[in-house]
């Protein structure tokens, strides 16, 4: 095997092998990290985070961004708590979720790909007015006594598989798909990876924009839904920088800041080393601002490693593609 093919399954591969690290580290520290109740309970936990990643991946390959999901997770949680405290409906709770994630995503779009701003401040701006008000809504007040509500958030089918991570596989699958079977998921890596060839090789750039919104919007408002039932509350102040779970989840799954480049399976990946780093950590008994801090160190090194892979190759395709500017260029000398 020469040294191209071992340094591409390596970079392949590199993910799953941090992972099983981690899990064998952190056996090693706690013997009770590799329980059945523990191992649940990081698959429960993971969950929100794991599908919020899902829709910022999905963002992040069509150059897009989003740091509105953690606010615009909690009025949608909010509402549809209270929909279902006056209709007993939980369908009707989902949709509400679902809709008003989806209707705060269709905004951010409509920003993004028609007027032109960066989706940075957009979501910014979209997570400041989200916030504002699910606390304006509830006056600052959290909703309690939720009733059978909690159940997709706590309960488990047949007494063994928890409803949260059955949620977290199903999405797993519909994303996985879309981003490898579909046209649609070929358009998103498309205009992440340069946006001006989509455009010219006949993508509706400003469609496939709405659509990773869209997606985007599904995810956060299911998400929504299973946290306010998680946490048996409707909570205004819920989920804050949940955002930078889901982005760092993302990241350190390979998915590139650049656009263009990254995978479900990745961020599943990502998303589980998170969990599990999480995890020990509680285990361990680390101060939670030790842990904040070790958390910000892993984006700057996932980003870093970003970049300083992309300068490696940078120069190659630069002068691959000067190579071939040029034998067209002596191609027409040649004949005359």
């Amino acid at each position: 095997m020469n040294k191209g093919k071992a340094s591409q399954l390596m970079q392949k591969y590199s993910i799953f092998f941090v992972l099983l690290v981690m899990i064998i580290a952190s056996t090693m520290m706690n013997p009770n990290f590799l329980s059945q109740q523990n191992v649940t309970n990081i698959a429960v936990q993971l969950a929100v985070a794991t599908i919020l990643a899902y829709g910022e991946m999905v963002l992040i390959v069509s150059g897009l961004l989003d740091l509105s999901s953690g606010a615009v997770l909690a009025l949608a949680g909010v509402l549809s708590v209270s929909c279902y405290k006056a209709t007993g409906n939980m369908a009707m709770s989902f949709a509400i979720a679902i809709g008003v994630a989806v209707v705060f995503n269709m905004i951010n779009a409509l920003f993004v790909a028609n007027f032109g701003l960066p989706a940075f401040i957009v979501t910014l701006a979209t997570q400041m007015a989200a916030r504002g008000l699910a606390l304006l809504y509830t006056s600052g007040q959290n909703i309690l006594q939720i009733g059978d509500y909690a159940f997709v958030g706590q309960g488990k089918i047949g007494g063994v598989f928890p409803v949260p991570v059955i949620f977290m596989i199903v999405a797993t699958i519909v994303i996985a798909y879309i981003m490898n079977q579909t046209k649609l998921g070929r358009s998103f890596y498309a205009i992440g990876g340069n946006e001006e060839a989509a455009n010219a090789s006949g993508i509706n750039v400003v469609k496939s924009k709405y659509m990773a919104f869209l997606i985007n919007g599904i995810l956060v408002g299911i998400a929504g839904v299973l946290f306010m039932a998680r946490v048996n509350a409707g909570l205004p102040n819920g989920a804050v920088g949940y955002e930078m779970e889901g982005l760092t989840a993302a990241i350190v799954g390979g998915t590139s800041f650049s656009g263009g480049i990254g995978t479900t399976s990745g961020t599943l990946i990502g998303s589980f080393i998170i969990g599990c780093l999480n995890n020990i950590m509680n285990l361990q008994g680390v101060d939670s601002y030790i842990q904040q801090v070790v958390k910000g160190i892993i984006i700057v090194v996932a980003v870093l490693y970003d970049v300083r892979f992309k300068n490696k190759k940078a120069p190659k395709v630069i002068l691959k593609k000067k190579d071939e500017e040029e034998k067209k260029d002596d191609a027409p000398a040649a004949q005359a």
